[in-house]
C-alpha cells in the first residue's frame, strides 16, 4: 500500500468530518457533507488520494449546491458502497456515464437534478429504471416533453418564416437592388431606381451635373466603384413610348467602339426614365477648339476617330443616329473624339450624316471668328459657303493656330475640299463614305511624320488661290 497516500488521505478525511460535524468520526466515517459550500467543495472534490482510500463506512455523499463545473465526478465510483449520492443544483455538463454506476449496487437515492448534462435516452435503460424522475428535473440528460414541444412548434412556425423571409428578400434584391447579387443573376442592362438613388446619395445635389425642364444629368458611383452618367427624363410618355424606349436602349447597349460613349444600361420607372452611360471627362469639341487652339496633327487625330466610327455604324448598326455637333463630341483623356448623342433612326439617311460630317470638318478647320461675325448662324454660315465660297475663299478662313506649313498644306487643303464637297446638295450624294475614310486617313497618316525645322509656316495673307506663294 501507498503509505504516503494513506497518510494523506487521513489528514483530508479528520479534517472533512471536523467540516462535516460527525461526531463519531473517528470511529465511524458514515457521510460527506459538502453542500452550500461552494468554496470547499471543489477542493475535495479535487483529492483523488481521498475517494480511492475512502473508508467503507461511507454512505452518503451530498455535493449539492455548489455550481461546480466540469464533467461528472467519476472519482465518487471509488466509493463502492455508498448507498445515496447528491450532485444536484451544480452546473456539471456532459454525458452521465450511465455504465459506471452498475458497480454501485447500494447505491438507493440519486439526484442530478438541476445541472447541465447531456440529453440522452436514459428512460430507454435500466439505469433510469432503478430511480424515477425525480433525480433528474431539469438535470438536461431527460428529454423535456414541454421543451421539446416548444422546439417542435418554433422549428414548424420559424422555418417556414424564415424561408418565406428569405424569398421576400431575394424577389426584393432582384427587383430593386440586382447589383448585390452575383453576376450571373442579374438582369443584364436594366437598372433599378434603388440603384440609381443609391449611386446618387438619394440624387443628392453634389451629383447633380445639369439640369432643365425635362432632363437631370447625375454623375453616379455603382456598387462595384463604376462612375457613371445618368440621364434622367422626367417627361411623360405614353406606354407604347416606353416600351420603345427599352427596344432602342437595348440595341444601344450592343454598340462597342472606342469612339462611341458606351451605353451601360436604363432604368424605366412610373415618375421617369434614364439611360445610364459610362462617365466621360466634359470637355466637348467646341471648348477644345476654342480653347487650346489645337495643332493640325490633333484636329485630324479628331476627324480620323470620327470617321471610323461612322464606318463601323454604317457597317454594323445603319439604323443608329447620331450628332456630329462640336458642341456634343466629347473628348477622352487620350484626345479620342466621343460620340455622345445617337439613338435609333432609319436606314436612308447616309446623305444627311455625310452633310453633317462636312459641317463637322469645317468646323474642326476654320476660324471660329469668321463663323460668330456671319449673323445668319452656324447653318446658315456653311450654306452661304457651299453655294458662294470657292476653296481659296475657304482657305482664308483656316484657324491660324493650326500653324499650316509646307509639309501639311496640302492634307489641310485636300480635307476642306472633302467638307465643301460634304455639305454641296449636288456632289454629297456622290460622295461614300469609303471615299471620306480614304482621304481623311491620308491625312492623319502624314500628321504622323513630325515636320523637319526648315518647313516655312504660312499665314493668311499667303493663301492666294489653290497654292500658297512662296518666298525666297
Amino acid at each position: 500500500m501507498d503509505f504516503d497516500e494513506i497518510f494523506k488521505f487521513t489528514i483530508v478525511a479528520s479534517h472533512l468530518c471536523n467540516e462535516s460535524k460527525n461526531p463519531n468520526c473517528v470511529e465511524s466515517f458514515p457521510k460527506v457533507d459538502l453542500r452550500n459550500r461552494p468554496n470547499i467543495a471543489p477542493l475535495y472534490l479535487s483529492f483523488d488520494f481521498f475517494w480511492k482510500y475512502c473508508p467503507l463506512s461511507i454512505m452518503s455523499i451530498d455535493l449539492s449546491n455548489n455550481s461546480m463545473k466540469g464533467g461528472f465526478p467519476t472519482d465518487v465510483f471509488c466509493c463502492t458502497q455508498i448507498q445515496s449520492l447528491d450532485l444536484s443544483i451544480n452546473a456539471f455538463s456532459g454525458d452521465i456515464p450511465i455504465q459506471s454506476f452498475s458497480p454501485l449496487t447500494n447505491l438507493t437515492f440519486l439526484n442530478l437534478s438541476y445541472n447541465c448534462f447531456s440529453e440522452s435516452k436514459l428512460s430507454d435503460s435500466q439505469f433510469f429504471k432503478r430511480f424515477n424522475s425525480s433525480s433528474f428535473l431539469h438535470s438536461g440528460a431527460l428529454l423535456d416533453q414541454k421543451r421539446f414541444t416548444l422546439k417542435a412548434v418554433a422549428l414548424l412556425v420559424c422555418f417556414p418564416t424564415l424561408v418565406i423571409f428569405m424569398v421576400i428578400c431575394l424577389v426584393w434584391l432582384c427587383f430593386q437592388r440586382p447589383d448585390f447579387l452575383p453576376s450571373k443573376l442579374q438582369r443584364g442592362r436594366r437598372f433599378t431606381p434603388a440603384i440609381l438613388k443609391a449611386a446618387t446619395d438619394g440624387f443628392s445635389n453634389k451629383y447633380l451635373v445639369g439640369m432643365s425642364d425635362v432632363v437631370h444629368i447625375y454623375k453616379g458611383i455603382l456598387r462595384d466603384g463604376t462612375e457613371v452618367k445618368i440621364e434622367m427624363y422626367w417627361d411623360d410618355i405614353p406606354r407604347d413610348s416606353y416600351r420603345r424606349f427599352v427596344e432602342e436602349c437595348k440595341v444601344l447597349c450592343k454598340l462597342h467602339h472606342k469612339n462611341l460613349v458606351k451605353v451601360l444600361g436604363w432604368c424605366k420607372s412610373r415618375k421617369f426614365r434614364a439611360i445610364i452611360t459610362e462617365w466621360t471627362r466634359e470637355e466637348n469639341v467646341e471648348m477644345w477648339l476654342s480653347g487650346s487652339g489645337p495643332p493640325w496633327n490633333h484636329r485630324v487625330k479628331v476627324l480620323m476617330g470620327v470617321v471610323e466610327c461612322m464606318r463601323y455604324l454604317q457597317e454594323e448598326w445603319p439604323e443608329i443616329d447620331y450628332e456630329l455637333d462640336t458642341s456634343s463630341l466629347l473628348l477622352s483623356d487620350n484626345m479620342e473624339p466621343l460620340i455622345s448623342r445617337f439613338k435609333v433612326g432609319d436606314h436612308n439617311n447616309n446623305q444627311r450624316k455625310i452633310h453633317r460630317f462636312g459641317i463637322f470638318l469645317l468646323e474642326m478647320i476654320l476660324n471660329k471668328r469668321v463663323q460668330e461675325e456671319f449673323g445668319g448662324g452656324d447653318a446658315g454660315f456653311f450654306t452661304y459657303m457651299s453655294r458662294t465660297l470657292n476653296l481659296a475663299d475657304l482657305l482664308q478662313m483656316i484657324d491660324e493656330r493650326m500653324e499650316i506649313n509646307e509639309t501639311n498644306f496640302h492634307q489641310v487643303k485636300q480635307t476642306l475640299s472633302l467638307g465643301s464637297m460634304c455639305i454641296d446638295q449636288s456632289k454629297s450624294e456622290k460622295l461614300s463614305l469609303a471615299l471620306i475614310l480614304n482621304t481623311v486617313s491620308k491625312a492623319y497618316k502624314a500628321s504622323l511624320v513630325l515636320p523637319s525645322t526648315n518647313h516655312r509656316i504660312f499665314h493668311r495673307e499667303r493663301f492666294k488661290g489653290n497654292v500658297p506663294l512662296k518666298t525666297n
